[in-house]
């Protein structure tokens, strides 16, 4: 699986951005897709995640802020980002994940910075 990630720049706290995120390869074995973040010296984390039947979960941080989407006959994932303040400063990475234990892929990962 290839995943290309898009939509990453620079915006001011309380302005919003939206990431994309498409796949393709083995897409049919798809099951999660999410997206995580690292920022500067702290370990990844998860941002958002969403099922195959669109079950989502959020980050604490981000809940109300961030909404997750996919659309599984584009095979995309999304992540509407709104109320950015300066602590959402990171590379986010988009991530997929199957049934089997083994298939899980990461994008290459996009910038988003917020200027305070």
């Amino acid at each position: 699986v290839q995943l290309q990630a898009s939509g990453g720049g620079l915006v001011q706290a309380g302005g919003s951005l939206r990431l994309s995120c498409a796949a393709s390869g083995r897409v049919s074995e798809i099951n999660n897709m999410a997206w995580y973040r690292e920022a500067p010296g702290k370990q990844r984390e998860l941002v958002a995640r969403i099922s195959s039947s669109d079950s989502a979960d959020y980050a604490d941080s981000v809940k109300g802020r961030f909404t997750i989407s996919r659309d599984s006959a584009e095979n995309t994932v999304s992540l509407q980002m709104n109320s950015l303040q300066p602590g959402d400063t990171a590379v986010y990475y988009c991530y997929v994940s199957g049934r089997a234990s083994w298939f899980s892929y990461w994008g290459q990962g996009t910038l988003v910075t917020v200027s305070s």
